[in-house]
């Protein structure tokens, strides 16, 4: 599947009008987590600039020039919308920040690959020790609730790494059910999640990423153990739009229980997709 059909994040966007600050890491290593996963490890001199934000949901953006690597950190945003034409201006991707290690000066951040199509992915599936990673942010503002009766988890492999950093800040005491598609046991990952927290993963074989239903028809079919629960649900538009159905319509939630996005939708390319959010057809919530 190319990126423009699932980024595991959220879709490009212009050099806007006014400088933001960017930070300029190194590529340290790179890991394959599995066929579709791979891990940057990122860090150098820089890493003293990054500040975290608190939330465990933290998601940056990274800046891509048009020769389709990351920005190497020498001119910023405003400068080189100046200097080019639009179409050489540079364009974000926006990824979850997986985890930072303060101690070894690191952060990781994980890609969805699927050989040579889109733009994040390619880059993240040949990048080598040295590579610059030019980013700006954290942002972010979920954190898990430590008071909520119940925790609920419904997400495809765009937001299993936002799904992995949730689940690793969730009190030992909490319990809940989580629900992952992927598309075969070999797109499984390894989870830390609470002695109470029940983790089932949908695997979608050949069905393509976005048409499955599985996610909604999972959580519909569970048992519900209260209204008292927190909800992170997020991936796909659609499948996003039918379990928008299933938790504010048969279960009968209210909005601040629930943390529902689209990262992607299927059969769009990244600028359709972010176009269509200012339509009804881009409108989950």
């Amino acid at each position: 599947m190319p990126e423009s059909a699932m980024p595991a994040g959220k879709p490009a966007q212009e050099a806007p009008r006014r400088s933001r600050p960017l930070l300029t890491l190194e590529v340290l290593r790179r890991e394959q987590l599995t066929p579709h996963m791979v891990r940057i490890i990122a860090g150098g001199p820089n890493f003293a600039r990054y500040a975290e934000n608190g939330f465990a949901d933290a998601y940056c953006k990274i800046w891509f020039g048009p020769d389709g690597k990351p920005l190497d950190g020498t001119a910023e945003l405003e400068t080189l919308r100046e200097e080019f034409p639009r179409e050489q201006w540079p364009v974000s991707r926006t990824y979850t920040i997986r985890s930072v290690d303060t101690a070894a000066r690191e952060l990781a951040i994980d890609f969805v690959v699927h050989g040579d199509e889109g733009l994040a992915g390619p880059w993240a599936d040949r990048a080598a020790a040295g590579e610059a990673l030019t980013f700006s942010g954290p942002g972010g503002a979920f954190n898990p609730d430590p008071e909520a009766g119940w925790h609920l988890f419904a997400a495809d492999e765009s937001a299993l790494p936002a799904t992995a950093a949730v689940l690793e800040a969730l009190p030992a005491s909490a319990v809940g059910q989580v629900f992952l598609e992927v598309g075969g046991p070999e797109d499984q990952q390894p989870l830390t999640v609470p002695a109470g927290i029940s983790v089932t993963w949908l695997h979608r074989g050949d069905i393509p990423a976005g048409n499955t239903g599985l996610l909604a028809a999972a959580v519909a079919a569970a048992p519900w153990q209260s209204n008292d629960v927190q909800v992170f649900a997020h991936g796909e538009r659609e499948a996003m739009k039918a379990l928008r159905d299933v938790l504010f319509g048969s279960r009968g939630l209210e909005r601040r229980q629930v943390s529902l996005s689209g990262y992607w939708a299927s059969g769009r390319s990244e600028d359709a997709f972010q176009a269509e959010k200012r339509t009804p057809v881009g409108k989950i919530l």
